[in-house]
C-alpha cells in the first residue's frame, strides 16, 4: 500500500505550529501579569512619595503645637517676672526663659528644615507622577499590542486545528492511529526525515535495505532508535515538516 506521506508531513506541520502557538499563547498571560505588576510598581513608588510629604506635613503640624506651647510657657514665666519678691526668684525666671527661648529657636530651625524638605518632596512627587504617567502609557501601548497579538494568534490557531480536521479524514484511520500515538509519546514530532543515510531527529544511520524501501514508500517504517515515522525527503520536505 502507497503511503501518501506528503499529507502525513502536512499534519506533522500543522501540528508543529499549533504546538508554537499554544506555547506562545500560554505565556501571554504571564507577561499580561508582568505589566500589571511593573504599572502597580509605579503607582506605589508614587503613593511612597506621597506618603513622605504626609509624615513631613504631619512631623511640621507637632513642632508647631510644641513651639506654640513654649511661647505659651514663656509668657507665662515672663508676667511671673512682676511677681517676684527676690533677686534669686528672678534670676531663676529669667533662666527658665532663657532656656525655653533655646528650646524654640531649635524647634523653629527644625521646622524651617522640614519646610525645605517639604519643597523638596512635592518636586519629587511631580518627577514621580509624570513618570508613572509615561511609563503606564507605554505599559499599556505594550498591553494593548499583546491583547492584539492574542487574538491574531487564537484565530490563526483556530484556523490551523479546522485545516487538521479536513485533513485527518484523507488519510487511513490506522496512519492516522499510529501518527497521533507517536506524537504524544514523541512531545510532539512524529515524523523524521532521512537524508544523507540518517535519522534527522536521533542521528542514528539507518541500513541500506530501510533506504530503499523508504524511497519505495509503500509501507510506514519505524526508526529502530527513536520510535519516529521514518521518511525519505529532500531539503524543501524537512524544513516543511518542523514548520
Amino acid at each position: 500500500m502507497d503511503i501518501d506521506f506528503k499529507k502525513l508531513i502536512q499534519l506533522q506541520s500543522l501540528d508543529a505550529q499549533i504546538i508554537k502557538l499554544s506555547f506562545s499563547l500560554d505565556n501571554i498571560p504571564h507577561q499580561l501579569k508582568e505589566i500589571d505588576e511593573e504599572i502597580e510598581r509605579l503607582e506605589k513608588a508614587v503613593e511612597k512619595t506621597k506618603d513622605k510629604l504626609a509624615q513631613n506635613q504631619k512631623a511640621r503640624r507637632g513642632l508647631e503645637a510644641e513651639i506654640q506651647d513654649i511661647q505659651s510657657e514663656i509668657m507665662k514665666l515672663q508676667r511671673q517676672l512682676n511677681d517676684v519678691k527676690t533677686n534669686l526668684e528672678y534670676s531663676s525666671l529669667l533662666k527658665k526663659i532663657d532656656n525655653s527661648k533655646q528650646k524654640k529657636d531649635i524647634l523653629e530651625e527644625d521646622e524651617i528644615g522640614k519646610l525645605l524638605q517639604a519643597d523638596e518632596i512635592s518636586a519629587e512627587i511631580q518627577s514621580a507622577v509624570k513618570k508613572a504617567a509615561l511609563e503606564k502609557d507605554e505599559f499599556q501601548i505594550r498591553k494593548n499590542a499583546l491583547k492584539a497579538e492574542q487574538v491574531e494568534m487564537e484565530n490563526r490557531r483556530k484556523e490551523l486545528m479546522q485545516d487538521k480536521a479536513a485533513l485527518i479524514p484523507l488519510l487511513p484511520s490506522e496512519q492516522v492511529n499510529l501518527y497521533e500515538k507517536i506524537y504524544k509519546r514523541m512531545n510532539g514530532i512524529a515524523l523524521s526525515p532521512v537524508t544523507d543515510d540518517f535519522c534527522s531527529m536521533c542521528q542514528i544511520r539507518v541500513r541500506p535495505q530501510v533506504l530503499n524501501e523508504l524511497k519505495a514508500e509503500n509501507k510506514i517504517i519505524i526508526c529502530e532508535n527513536c520510535g519516529r515515522i521514518l521518511y525519505w525527503a529532500q531539503e524543501d520536505d524537512r524544513q516543511e515538516s518542523t514548520v
